[in-house]
């Protein structure tokens, strides 16, 4: 990072934007018009569009103390894309807005965007608009994706039919415990800023908090084998939630294995050494950004053939409520925070 500091005060808001936009090269056919006009211009050519809008506030949602503005950038753009692919679409266009005191310098915030482009070319998507004001104290982000899908491809959540599948790409529990980490080193730091961060062999845990990906892969999949989730979400808030919406707005009951959680040997022995339940925070935990979904059971010889994929449970009739068997064989109420097992622990 470069010593000087330009304050933003020096540019002014218009010279800011052009200083932050001025290399924008737009990647999408669909994309006529971007920065620069009174508004952008996109023409999706009888393709639907869909369209999702997320808000991250510091000291809310992300902590500056140990995240690095370049990572935030990315993460910023890619919380927004999952829940785009969450609908079986693909994003094409964010536009951004950014609200900063002035304990921020043009440096800090070309760092930020910085993430942001590296995300944009990662996804291929364009940045086409935005606005930047001041905020009495810390930094508001707000991204707007939007993204095109073949007429009526798109994927609700409310559309899971009794027998289908229950799935999940990736694996889960990880982002939590990278923030359990982070929260630990801070804490520790704060009260001895001499102490060594002692993060040792937990890269994987905390880069899944601090630089997740969207599952763009498993979105592409399902186009070239043919397959269209009946319906699907993105998991920001933990498996157990996300898997009680689809319930929910589905007007479903479900079974949920507990041993068929994919649940990664770094995030074991993470949780391992917090003495926590490696389940619990698959559960419980958030911001994996990995996708839930339920299939028809006749795709399941397709599903297969993916090794990101992992079958978790099955959907039933509402009379049977929400239901996860555990390792040992024995079956509890599926709660927003997990299990109610947890509760007599």
């Amino acid at each position: 990072m470069s010593e000087n500091r330009t304050e933003i005060s020096s540019v002014g808001e218009f010279g800011l934007i052009e200083h932050l936009t001025a290399n924008i090269e737009l990647k999408n056919a669909s994309s006529l018009v971007g920065v620069g006009d009174d508004a952008a211009v996109i023409d999706h050519f009888g393709r639907q569009t869909v369209v999702t809008t997320d808000l991250l506030i510091e000291d809310v949602h992300f902590d500056l103390m140990y995240t690095p503005l370049q990572h935030l950038g990315y993460k910023s753009v890619v919380v927004n894309l999952s829940d785009v692919y969450a609908m079986n679409a693909t994003p094409t266009q964010i536009t951004l807005s950014i609200g900063i005191s002035n304990r921020f310098s043009v440096e800090a915030l070309d760092e930020f965007y910085e993430g942001v482009y590296a995300a944009c070319d990662a996804y291929g998507v364009d940045l086409i608009g935005g606005d930047t004001a001041s905020s009495k104290k810390g930094f508001i982000i707000s991204v707007t994706a939007i993204g095109e899908v073949a007429p009526d491809r798109f994927v609700k959540r409310s559309t899971a039919q009794k027998g289908d599948l229950l799935c999940c790409s990736g694996d889960l529990g990880a982002a939590y415990l990278g923030l359990i980490f982070l929260e630990r080193e801070k804490k520790i730091f704060l009260e001895n800023p001499q102490v060594k961060a002692d993060l040792e062999g937990e890269k994987y845990v905390i880069g899944r908090l601090l630089k997740p990906e969207a599952r763009k892969d498993i979105v592409e999949f399902f186009q070239q084998s043919g397959i269209l989730p009946t319906s699907m979400m993105d998991i920001s808030d933990g498996l157990s939630s996300e898997i009680l919406h689809i319930c929910r707005q589905s007007g479903l009951g479900v079974v949920l294995y507990e041993d068929k959680i994919p649940i990664a040997e770094e995030t074991r022995n993470a949780a391992f050494k917090f003495e926590m339940d490696p389940t619990a925070c698959a559960l419980s935990g958030g911001e994996d950004y990995e996708l839930l979904f339920t299939i028809a059971q006749q795709d399941y010889d397709k599903l297969v053939l993916n090794e990101q994929i992992s079958v978790i449970g099955y959907m039933t009739e509402p009379e049977k409520g929400t239901k996860i068997i555990t390792k040992g064989g024995n079956s509890f109420d599926i709660t927003a925070q997990g299990w109610n097992a947890f509760a007599s622990k």
